[in-house]
């Protein structure tokens, strides 16, 4: 698959990077106005250009990873010359009625959500698409389960994709802070508490996954009545820890339905 990514700000970079890195026999351009600081990426064998057009008539599939406020002008700049392609949208709050409208109704459109692990193959990137554009968009499924995981999911809930999935990037790495600080309060050095806290969190993600069983349930393989862990739990229940992360999502929502 050839693909284009106009916007190499981080979300651009990370899915760029990640196709080349996880997902084989593919073609990446990534443009951005200035790309000085994105000129490594051509190590990667990923053509980069400060022109949105550049190479974009060959590609199959044109993804926006740009700012809301961007969307009208890189549209009208390449509708022209893109007639067919699938244009996937990584773009906040856009919805596929939106975008299907900008593009008049003449392209297939998906949306996506990945967020910046898919550099690493381990993005949680969330997909929705039009029934009619359904052949169209499965190749890009396809691409993404490449990157980490790609469910396909009822549109309605992009907005709850977005800070479940992208957002809560920051509130992983904020408990990872957290535990870290802890970690050096009980006596280690700082990169040895980021290493524990880091790689615990990786494991219990990676039981999850490969288990496919409710958290509670590793909890309990965890805990032993009496135990240090279910004290430190309750400690931190006592102090709103569900409840707070609970309350830090919701709000998030409520910020991107305005």
């Amino acid at each position: 698959m050839k693909v284009h990514i106009i916007g190499g700000g981080n979300l651009g970079v990370s899915v760029a990077v990640g196709i080349a890195k996880f997902s084989k026999n593919n073609q990446v351009t990534v443009t951005r106005r200035n790309t000085a600081s994105i000129q490594y990426l051509t190590e990667l064998g990923i053509t980069v250009s400060s022109d949105n057009k550049h190479n974009i008539q060959e590609a199959d599939v044109v993804i926006l990873t740009i700012k809301p406020y961007q969307v009208d002008t890189v549209l009208a700049e390449i509708l022209p010359v893109v007639q067919g392609k699938t244009i996937a949208s990584a773009v906040s709050g856009l919805s596929l009625e939106m975008l299907q409208s900008k593009t008049n109704n003449e392209y297939p459109v998906v949306r996506i959500m990945p967020n910046i692990a898919a550099q690493f193959g381990e993005s949680a990137t969330c997909i929705s698409f039009p029934e009619k554009d359904r052949e169209k968009a499965l190749p890009i499924v396809d691409l993404f389960q490449d990157l980490g995981t790609a469910p396909v999911i009822d549109e309605k809930l992009m907005d709850a994709a977005t800070v479940l999935g992208a957002c809560g990037t920051a509130y992983a790495l904020r408990y990872i802070r957290a535990s870290m600080q802890a970690g050096i309060e009980i006596g280690f050095d700082s990169q040895t508490a980021l290493a524990i806290a880091a790689q615990t969190v990786k494991g219990a993600a990676k039981m999850l996954l490969e288990e496919k069983v409710h958290p509670e349930q590793l909890i309990d393989r965890v805990t032993t009545p009496q135990g240090c862990t279910i004290v430190g739990l309750n400690e931190m229940e006592h102090n709103g820890f569900s409840s707070s992360l609970i309350k830090g999502i919701k709000t998030s929502l409520k910020q991107i339905k305005g």
